[in-house]
């Protein structure tokens, strides 16, 4: 690590110093960084784990170390305020809700929002609203919310809007629009950006949410940056939300013991972005366009999600997303062929696979991967398939009841067959992406549960359901 970045990054110097200096604790952590002892393997897992309190600050928090990475934070991406979460977006996502309105009150929620955001909703008493995402008809990907859309959840006089942006397949609604529609009515806007942390740090890539006017930004440090895992920043902006409220929202839901790896890391994310964000973006987009056309160059039909696909600047260029189906392949046999040869992939589906490639991928990284998928594509090549809508995308939920009152109902379990039409005391989604087919309060349709029951068939993983088996159904009595 360059000395510059070190001391540019107060958490992540902390952290290495912490490391550097001989002590005796007789506080947590209970290994001491001394499990090594006890057992090797053991020590290799938690001896480079120290907390916030007692390692890169004083239990007290004298040196006030965290607060500067934060303000630093804050600054960089343009907000007013910036909390460092341990607990992902999931975390984040649920202490911003928690802090936009009171039991009863309704926000407008895109319904391709995470299940965190579906739970937040339990905690918080909020009602959603919800948003509806416009489908592309040729690739069968949500495109996100149509102006139209979201001035019919205006209507209803909702506390803020909450946006999934961009989605898990990379697509982007008109931000800019919405965001100055919704302040046309003085509401503000939070955009869930999990898997756009990377965004607004080079020309080629889309503009973050911030920088764009929302009020609210929740992006994870370990997916598109190289952040430890479960590491997660809350970015705002007091005009229109309540900085305090938030605060007291954060702490209410974070652990009181936080750990210093993923605080030292987002710290550390930051720095890299801020001294060579746009160099090792470049070097991202470089490398993705190169892997494309080699691969591309060995078959006539389009293997890859392309920018051009959509709308000007509605699309995560840094997104690899294969389309199995115009190769006429199933992308969980692909996985599964890849998995044999070492490469992991971070989704697939029948018609879709998704690789996730980030600023610590290498050149020769990327050719091991096309050197060993080309092969494997034209082995498993046959006619081109229609494009289908996945279930995750295609449902329109019917209204059985809230969310919260669902959560707490009296339950039964129900055969497949006679749990539909009753209402789901259950959030179950194909996973990834962990987008709602169904959530507690609404119907189970004949299409979501024959829907669910076809998916697992196919080989995807039914996160969340009471029975994993889809034999039976918890639903309210």
């Amino acid at each position: 690590m360059t000395s510059e970045l070190r001391l540019s990054a107060p958490l992540l110097n902390a952290y290495l110093s912490y490391f550097e200096n001989s002590r005796t604790p007789f506080t947590i952590p209970g290994h001491k960084q001394k499990a090594h002892r006890l057992d090797p393997g053991l020590g290799a897992a938690v001896d480079g784990d120290t907390p916030l309190y007692g390692g890169l600050d004083e239990i007290k928090l004298s040196n006030g170390t965290l607060k500067a990475a934060e303000n630093l934070a804050a600054e960089f991406w343009g907000a007013d305020y910036a909390r460092f979460s341990t607990g992902g977006s999931t975390h984040a996502n649920q202490a911003l809700i928690l802090s936009l309105g009171k039991p009863g009150d309704k926000i407008a929620v895109s319904r391709t929002a995470h299940r965190s955001v579906l739970s937040a909703l339990v905690l918080s008493g909020l009602e959603p609203i919800w948003l509806t995402p416009d489908i592309d008809s040729a690739t069968g990907f949500p495109l996100g919310i149509a102006v139209v859309e979201l001035e019919r959840a205006l209507a209803q006089d909702p506390v803020a809007v909450f946006l999934t942006e961009p989605g898990y397949l990379g697509t982007l609604s008109d931000l800019p629009t919405l965001i100055a529609k919704a302040h046309e009515h003085s509401i503000p806007v939070a955009i869930d950006a999990a898997w756009g942390a990377h965004f607004g740090f080079h020309k080629d890539l889309p503009r973050n949410a911030i920088q764009l006017g929302a009020d609210a930004l929740i992006t994870s440090i370990h997916k598109t940056l190289p952040g430890y895992s479960a590491s997660a920043i809350l970015l705002a902006r007091g005009k229109w939300l309540n900085l305090e409220r938030i605060e007291q929202s954060f702490e209410t839901t974070h652990t009181t013991s936080p750990a210093g790896a993923p605080l030292a890391s987002i710290d550390g994310s930051r720095a890299l972005l801020e001294t060579r964000g746009n160099e090792l973006l470049d070097a991202l987009l470089h490398n993705i366009v190169e892997f494309k056309s080699a691969v591309q160059s060995n078959f006539d039909v389009q293997v890859f999600i392309e920018a051009n696909d959509f709308p000007t600047g509605r699309f995560d260029p840094a997104k690899i997303i294969l389309k199995a189906n115009t190769l006429g392949l199933s992308g969980i046999d692909l996985e599964t062929e890849l998995q044999k040869v070492n490469i992991r992939v971070e989704m697939a589906d029948q018609d879709t696979l998704v690789f996730l490639a980030t600023i610590a991928d290498s050149a020769e990284e990327f050719k091991e991967l096309e050197n060993k998928l080309v092969p494997i594509l034209k082995s498993m090549q046959g006619p081109t398939r229609e494009t289908q809508t996945s279930l995750s995308w295609s449902i329109t939920p019917t209204f059985g009841t809230s969310i919260r009152d669902a959560f707490f109902a009296d339950t039964e379990f129900v055969s497949a067959q006679d749990a539909i039409g009753r209402i789901s005391a259950d959030l179950i989604a194909p996973y990834p992406p962990g987008v709602a087919v169904v959530a507690p309060g609404e119907v189970l349709t004949e299409q979501i549960v024959h829907g669910l029951a076809a998916n697992k068939a196919a080989g995807v993983r039914i996160a969340y359901a009471s029975d994993s088996t889809l034999k039976t159904y918890r639903v309210i009595e």
